[in-house]
């Protein structure tokens, strides 16, 4: 993803997908193109949900190592790779990693990218912001969890832009109880961003996730009434909100199928944690 004339990104180089040991777990959609459609339960017990947690602190773990790296003049595949060096080295496996054959460990959306960006030789320059998506695979569950960070310094309103999208997330995920329909979360998101006249992104959604990467519950950040799950102590997904500068939710994707951005350009940003309901509201399952 380096840039054009207009300062707008382009495809950059993708090397080639790193290795994980032999002795690592791998999610069984690795080598196929898609996974097995899952068919079990959102809701999990004591013991299972313990173990997303473990996967989600080492995903939470590895955002905080490349968080450290991010400056000025760093390439968003140095990242994949610490990324990836953090996440083998706690015997985990990068879930993106061959999911779909998507290439990477790591997804790194810079400005009007949405979500999925794909990390090559695009130099992060000053004023950019990079989220980082990364999903941890270990003992059978997958933990999924992104941050936005920004480069250097940003204008106040990229700045602002990411500060709410943060609390967009946590307004979500304050909006989490037993016996709620799901849309109860999205209805929450909307009406913060609404007030700042910012898009959201209503086509990617979050999600459950545990044993399976994505397990088919549908997690909507805008008012969707159609989605009427009702929250179960015990479930587990992903609030994990869009928002977009432009105040539009229009979206392109680049020919590799899986970059998605912003349709007029403008800059996006996009926090998520992986979430446990509880009889009091929802445990987050992805801190570092």
């Amino acid at each position: 993803m380096p840039k054009d004339s207009t300062g707008h990104l382009v495809p950059g180089s993708v090397s080639s997908m790193r290795s994980v040991p032999s002795h690592i777990a791998r999610p069984e959609y690795v080598g196929k193109k898609a996974p097995t459609p899952f068919t079990g339960s959102d809701v999990y017990s004591t013991e299972q949900i313990a173990l997303i947690r473990e996967s989600g602190l080492i995903a939470a773990r590895a955002i905080e190592a490349v968080g450290r790296a991010i400056r000025p003049g760093v390439t968003t595949e140095e990242l994949d790779a610490i990324g990836h060096e953090y996440i083998i080295a706690h015997d985990a496996y990068p879930s993106t990693l061959g999911y779909r054959g998507y290439p990477k460990s790591l997804c790194s959306s810079v400005n009007e990218v949405i979500c999925h960006g794909i990390p090559d030789d695009t130099v992060l320059e000053n004023g950019d912001i990079v989220n980082i998506d990364i999903t941890a695979f270990k003992n059978g569950m997958h933990g999924d969890t992104n941050v936005t960070f920004v480069v250097g310094e940003a204008s106040e309103a990229v700045t602002l832009l990411v500060d709410r999208t943060r609390e967009a997330l946590n307004r979500g995920i304050k909006a989490v109880a037993p016996g709620r329909q799901v849309n109860v979360i999205g209805r929450a998101i909307e009406s913060y961003a609404k007030r700042f006249n910012y898009g959201v992104v209503r086509d990617y959604t979050g999600h459950g996730v545990g044993a399976a990467f994505h397990s088919g519950l549908i997690i909507p950040h805008y008012d969707a009434p159609q989605y009427d799950t009702v929250m179960e102590v015990g479930m587990v997904f992903t609030i994990e909100p869009m928002l977009t500068l432009g105040g539009s939710a229009d979206w392109d994707m680049w020919n590799d199928d899986w970059t998605v951005l912003t349709k007029d350009r403008s800059i996006t940003a996009q926090f998520e944690h992986t979430l446990v309901v509880t009889e009091r509201g929802a445990e987050i399952l992805t801190l570092p």
